[in-house]
């Protein structure tokens, strides 16, 4: 009891005991102690003592813990003071707590260091952290609670370790997202913390944890909690979905394909009034923008990036933002995040540009979205942050978008200029800013005027149109002579803020203007001033601000170097350089060329396409022109130390190139029509076979029908026959039993008749007989001479074989007449025999008759109907043997046209394999050049590297579209 005193705090005779001896004698307790009671009890004093003397407790009690979270699972409050226990050892939430209570007892304590110490000791054996997996499993709340705590904090003072070992461990990050699911707020709540630091920086676990449906367990708290009006749990699942998300392409494309951007849309719905927002409700939206650019950050794959900018469109988010960008009242760090967004959203997707540009501002008259966010760009009152994302969202809605550009441009062209000036248009506000005194107005309406005209030689041309009116009664002067005269004032206008930034940017867009567009560059150089004000600022020794501005000097130089078509006799290639070598010396030259690449600040713009400075002296390099440096410096170099004879024996190989690059792509182009012909040919050729695979098939399935309807109309030929016979065997029936004594009478005499006449007939053929014997013995009498003998002989031969004539007539008269006699009689025995038997039964021939009269009907319908499916089978027979006949012509004209197509087919090859002998003979003449130009000490490229030398300026130029 004394001890129980002491520890509790109760009045004690002898001396207090130290904090260490006590927390030694409880741990003793909870080691020799056999009752459960007073284990738990031991075990609960340490809890209390846990937090004052944290060292002490972690040192001694933490081996005596685990033991006991290994023993007594049975009793769950035993478990929760151990739980509570190490957690207090172990987390740092109590540093400042800690810290006062060191200073009152002068010990001095590492706080993190001794989280992470203790951590180490306790994740050291494998077996704790699975134990501690198995009690998070537990339903009571004293027993999970305090082991999702401790989890927690193991994750964040030894995330990486811990992650492994829970990554190993069977279902371990399975048990864990069961308590997204636990009904009670507080471990689920804390459920999320713990997952939160479970999912940092590891993307195996990111797609176990995304693949166990977290995404719809999280937006379905989002949405229980009130979307961006929730509290702090809404920020807690929405930094989840980041961690989850954010560089991690399987699982962006998961949350993609289940639909759950178009659940994202509900965040965005903003009221009218828009004052009086929580901080929460900011902090909750900001975080909801953060995550709808992961899904389109450009450092995605392309591929993702463009699909889920698509479902953005099509579910409507992308109009939602624009509503919170036109909205009134909405805080100006959700303003700028949301600009930031719809740029992202809008990058290199057409549809979603164009849809943009559509976009107009509630005023009146309303004005385009575009036009209302560059009015803040070159607004200087607005904030800096806020300038840099409408700069940003400008060059978003330019890259790769031709149309965009086009119509920038066009509102400069003097034919579109509205005449009225009743509204504002995007080029004039570009202007504006160009020229306004505010340096860094100058600078974004530059590098936003440079976006317009990237990668587009089109508008480069149409842009030198522009012509500006100074002041009253002067002439007007184009816009690229109005920025050289800017450039070459320097330091005599007075300028707000940096007086390199205007500079930096002008220069910008000149190089941007002027690379890879001859005419621009002429332009340029017509002006007689400019040559002699750059090669100026290179030769001068200046500090190290200026040197910038000479590094941008001598690129703008060496472009209209590189560049130049030599239309201008006073400023050819070889004059130029000529130039360079008296007054700047090539070496100074090339040395200040690389100034732009060594400054610190053209690292940072290289780094990412967002312009972000943090401050705006900071503001100089843009991350399209860093591309557009990295592309030029090197052939710069090159065309600078080149003499006028490399120069002259470059230009002839170029045109011989010029001259075989045309060949070849004309051939190239022949090939290509031809490999069109002949895929068409092919398809046609395929779609034939087709039609005839399935006319062959129809024509198979035709005739067996036909021959199932020749079936069907033999059977019914048979049944017909049938009925037919049954029918006249009833109506044999019927007239012999209604047969009249008087018919039989007529019967016996025509019988008679017929008797005579046969009697007659054989008379009559006895006669003949007759005759032709006395004939035959007269022919045999006749013959004095051969010429009576021959005439008789053919005379009576012709007699003799008409007499035989009627004399086979005859006898198949008789033949038949006898038959029919034959016929009659057996008739008439039939009729004597029916008739004796017909006459006791006289008296009921009437009904008999009756009733033979109806079944005679009866026959003759079903005769009928028969007859009539005869006739509509032999039509439907007919009719398959047209459609027969036209399928297999059918079927010959499509052979036919297959037989053509292969000819073609075989024509064209042979044609090609004639131009493949053609570039055969081209490539000779080539190589034959290229050695002559290496014998003439003409460094010459090898085919090879002019081919990855082409295939990198095609992978740069996709790039830089990428950007635009």
């Amino acid at each position: 009891m004394n001890f129980l005193r002491g520890v509790m705090g109760g009045p004690s005779a002898g001396p207090q005991p130290s904090g260490a001896e006590t927390i030694q004698k409880l741990c003793d307790r909870v080691a020799s102690s056999t009752l459960l009671d007073d284990r738990r009890d031991a075990v609960r004093a340490l809890k209390s003592l846990s937090k004052k003397y944290r060292l002490e407790v972690g040192i001694q009690a933490m081996e005596h813990l685990i033991h006991v979270l290994q023993t007594d699972r049975s009793d769950s409050e035993i478990i929760g003071y151990a739980l509570d226990t190490l957690y207090n050892v172990i987390s740092n939430d109590l540093e400042e707590e800690e810290q006062d209570d060191s200073e009152e007892e002068n010990l001095p304590k590492q706080v993190d260091d001794l989280g992470s110490q203790f951590t180490e000791i306790f994740i050291k054996q494998q077996e704790n952290v699975t134990l501690l997996l198995t009690l998070v499993e537990e339903f009571d709340f004293h027993v999970r609670w305090p082991g999702v705590k401790l989890l927690t904090s193991l994750l964040k003072q030894q995330g990486p370790q811990v992650q492994q070992i829970i990554l190993v461990s069977p279902m371990g990050v399975s048990r864990l997202m069961d308590l997204l699911a636990d009904s009670r707020e507080v471990i689920r709540n804390d459920g999320v913390l713990l997952l939160q630091q479970l999912t940092k920086s590891n993307a195996a676990i990111q797609k176990i944890v995304a693949f166990e449906n977290a995404f719809e367990r999280l937006l379905d708290i989002i949405t229980e909690e009130g979307n961006s009006d929730g509290g702090i749990v809404v920020e807690d699942c929405l930094l989840l979905l980041q961690n989850l998300l954010k560089n991690n392409n399987s699982n962006q494309n998961f949350f993609k394909e289940g639909s759950y951007i178009q659940r994202m849309k509900p965040w965005f719905e903003v009221g009218d009034d828009n004052c009086g927002w929580s901080a929460q409700k900011v902090t909750n939206l900001h975080l909801m923008l953060q995550l709808v650019r992961v899904l389109v950050s450009p450092t995605n794959p392309p591929g993702a990036t463009s699909s889920c900018q698509k479902a953005m469109f099509h579910c409507g988010l992308l109009q939602q933002l624009c509503t919170i960008l036109m909205a009134t009242g909405v805080p100006a760090d959700i303003l700028t995040e949301t600009i930031n967004t719809v740029s992202e959203v809008i990058r290199g997707c057409q549809m979603n540009q164009d849809y943009f540009a559509s976009v107009n501002a509630p005023s009146n008259p309303p004005r385009p979205a575009i036009v209302v966010l560059l009015m803040s760009m070159v607004n200087e009152r607005q904030p800096f942050v806020l300038r840099c994302a409408v700069l940003y969202c400008f060059q978003c809605f330019l890259y790769k978008n031709q149309k965009g550009q086009g119509e920038i441009v066009s509102t400069l062209l003097p034919s579109t200029i509205d005449a009225t000036g009743n509204s504002v248009s995007a080029g004039q506000l570009l202007c504006g800013g160009l020229f306004s005194t505010d340096s860094l107005s100058n600078w974004c309406a530059a590098v936003a005027l440079a976006h317009a005209l990237q990668e587009n030689a089109t508008l480069k041309e149409q842009l030198l149109r522009v012509q500006l009116a100074t002041s009253i009664g002067n002439p007007p002067v184009s816009l690229l002579q109005q920025c050289t005269n800017i450039l070459s004032q320097g330091d005599k206008i007075d300028r707000r803020g940096s007086k390199v930034q205007t500079r930096v940017g002008l220069l910008m867009l000149l190089c941007t203007w002027l690379s890879n567009c001859s005419i621009a560059v002429t332009h340029f150089l017509h002006n007689p001033a400019n040559i002699p004000f750059l090669t100026g600022q290179i030769a001068e020794n200046l500090g190290e601000e200026e040197q910038l501005v000479q590094g941008l000097c001598a690129l703008l130089l060496g472009i209209s170097i590189y560049y130049n078509d030599n239309s201008l006799e006073n400023y050819r290639k070889e004059k130029l350089k000529q130039l360079i070598e008296k007054r700047i010396g090539r070496e100074n030259f090339i040395e200040k060329l690389g100034f732009i690449s060594k400054h610190e600040l053209y690292s940072r713009a290289a780094q990412k396409p967002q312009p972000s400075f943090s401050s705006p002296d900071h503001m100089m390099f843009d991350h399209e022109f860093t591309k557009l440096v990295k592309e030029l410096e090197g052939v710069i170099s090159k065309a600078i130390y080149k003499s006028s004879e490399e120069d002259k024996k470059e230009e002839e190989v170029k045109k011989t190139l010029e001259q075989h690059d045309n060949i070849v792509t004309h051939y190239k182009k022949v090939i290509r029509e031809q490999d069109q012909e002949l895929e068409e040919l092919k398809q046609r050729v395929n779609t034939l076979t087709s039609q005839n695979e399935q006319l062959q098939a129809t024509v198979t399935q035709q005739v067996s029908q036909i021959q199932q309807h020749k079936d069907q109309y033999n059977l019914l030929k048979v049944q017909l026959g049938k009925d037919t016979q049954h029918h006249n065997s009833h109506s044999d029936t019927f007239q012999m039993n209604g047969i009249q004594v008087e018919e039989v009478s007529k019967l016996k005499e025509e019988l008679e008749e017929w008797k005579n006449k046969h009697e007659l007939l054989q008379g009559q053929l006895r006669e003949k007989d007759s005759v032709i014997e006395k004939l035959k013995s007269s022919q045999l009498e006749l013959g004095t001479t051969e010429q009576s003998s021959q005439t008789s002989k053919s005379g009576g031969l012709e007699h003799n074989n008409e007499l035989q004539k009627e004399l086979e007539m005859l006898r198949t008269q008789v033949q038949l007449q006898s038959a029919e006699i034959s016929k009659l009689q057996l008739e008439n025995q039939k009729l004597q025999v029916t008739n004796t038997s017909a006459d006791p039964v006289l008296g009921d021939s009437g009904a008999t008759a009756a009733n033979s009269s109806e079944l005679e009907g009866r026959l003759q319908q079903e005769i009928k109907e028969l007859k009539s499916e005869v006739k509509a089978l032999s039509e439907e027979k007919e009719s398959l043997k047209q459609h027969l006949d036209s399928s297999s012509s059918t079927v010959a004209i499509l052979q036919d046209e297959k037989s053509k197509l292969q000819q073609e087919v075989a024509e064209s090859k042979k044609e090609q394999d004639d131009l493949l002998v053609l570039l055969a003979d081209q490539d000779q003449k080539l190589s034959a050049l290229k050695i002559k130009l290496k014998d003439l000490g003409v460094p010459v490229e090898d085919e090879d590297d002019i081919e990855s030398g082409d295939q990198g300026d095609e992978d740069e130029d996709g790039d830089e579209e990428e950007q635009d």
